[in-house]
């Protein structure tokens, strides 16, 4: 119920600003589709609180054009790219979508990467008629409204909440813990999502939760909480939140001389999670992932890592990867179409198939959501020493 007011509030709110603009015209859609230049807008936290995400997602995208301007660009058009922060925002994110499409005259949006941020971008791409992808947003339910309809022109390339969630369960259970404390991020709909998804599954497949507790995003000292975990004796402590806390607890669980495994979500994927831990405590961590690399990976991934990493300095995390991926789909999608025509590429991009990204291959569901594998990277001393596909 929580989620759905505030998406009901979010999209009310979004449509009071949209109002005045109407749709696009059929003349500014046939500009933008006879254009020779191919414009793709990306909307991203690139500062606030989670700029942490926005700048590889930003990044990601501009590895992406650049390949594809090398190679010819897209249906012989050079791609451009047109990046716009929305400040960690959600009413910033409905006004730079607004921005993008309306006096950029972008033909896709790409972004945004939170899901509260995205769920503000959805009326904009649904009224102008412009297909919008969400690397990263894995919400439950993103692409339907709140009768469960679906949104025609919003896909993603990352799997939702449930998805990882059930997944988690079932490879905790495939680790051999019997005894879970779960500790949740109770300010988010994320953190409460994934922990009662994870608890379902894991109890399923022959698991017992034997302690439950609550934070609130920005918490920094969680020293009672884990003293009513460690009484239970866990084989796992879930952490059902993101990497700001999720550090923070993995450093207080270690000195207080707690070394049961520690299982997260995707929220766990920044290197700041190791930073905020320390290398020392971080071991035993186990955490969703939505791109694992390492000497044996295809080609397709091993070339991205290195135009990422000539680019940046740095090596790409799955942010970054899930936004080439993204970018990747969308020129893919308007080759199969023939066209940069917004309609025509939301048609191309509903019937995905098999698509090869540096994510895995996956094709799109009738909920445009993909079907992908789970990876889970295990860290030992800060470092990744494993990743394992969730059978």
């Amino acid at each position: 119920m929580k989620k759905k007011m505030k998406k009901l509030a979010a999209l009310f709110g979004t449509a009071l600003m949209l109002g005045a603009c109407g749709s696009m015209t059929e003349t500014a859609k046939n500009d933008s589709a006879n254009s020779d230049v191919v414009k793709i807008g990306g909307n991203w936290s690139l500062s606030g609180q989670y700029s942490a995400y926005g700048t590889p997602h930003d990044n990601g995208v501009k590895v992406a054009v650049k390949n594809l301007n090398d190679n010819g660009g897209v249906l012989g058009k050079k791609v451009e790219y047109v990046s716009a922060d929305n400040k960690s925002d959600n009413a910033e994110s409905t006004s730079q979508a607004t921005r993008l499409v309306e006096q950029e005259g972008v033909n896709v949006l790409v972004g945004s990467d939170t899901t509260g941020n995205c769920e503000a971008q959805i009326p904009v791409a649904q009224q102008f008629k412009v297909p919008m992808v969400a690397p990263a947003a894995t919400g439950n339910g993103l692409t339907l409204d709140d009768s469960g309809n679906l949104y025609d022109y919003v896909f993603r390339t990352c799997f939702e909440d449930a998805y990882q969630s059930k997944e988690l369960g079932k490879y905790a259970a495939q680790k051999g813990w019997k005894k879970v404390a779960v500790l949740k991020d109770n300010s988010s709909d994320y953190g409460q999502n994934v922990a009662n998804d994870f608890k379902a599954s894991f109890e399923e497949h022959g698991g017992q939760v034997v302690g439950e507790e609550s934070y609130t995003s920005g918490d920094t000292d969680f020293k009672a909480l884990l003293t009513n975990l460690k009484q239970n004796s866990p084989d796992v402590v879930f952490i059902a939140g993101y990497y700001q806390e999720g550090g923070l607890i993995i450093k207080q669980l270690r000195e207080m001389g707690v070394n049961a495994a520690v299982l997260g979500p995707d929220g766990f994927g920044n290197q700041k999670l190791i930073d905020l831990a320390g290398p020392e405590n971080a071991h035993d961590v186990f955490f969703v992932t939505h791109f694992s690399h390492n000497e044996d990976s295809p080609e397709n991934v091993k070339e991205f890592i290195k135009k990422y990493e000539d680019a940046y300095g740095t090596s790409p995390d799955h942010f970054a990867a899930l936004a080439y991926d993204a970018t990747n789909l969308i020129a893919q999608a308007m080759e199969k179409a023939g066209s940069t025509d917004s309609e025509a590429v939301q048609k191309a991009l509903a019937e995905t198939k098999d698509f090869q990204g540096v994510t895995g291959k996956f094709s799109f569901d009738k909920d445009h959501n993909p079907v992908k594998e789970v990876f889970v990277q295990e860290l030992q001393g800060g470092q990744v020493v494993d990743t394992e596909v969730v059978k």
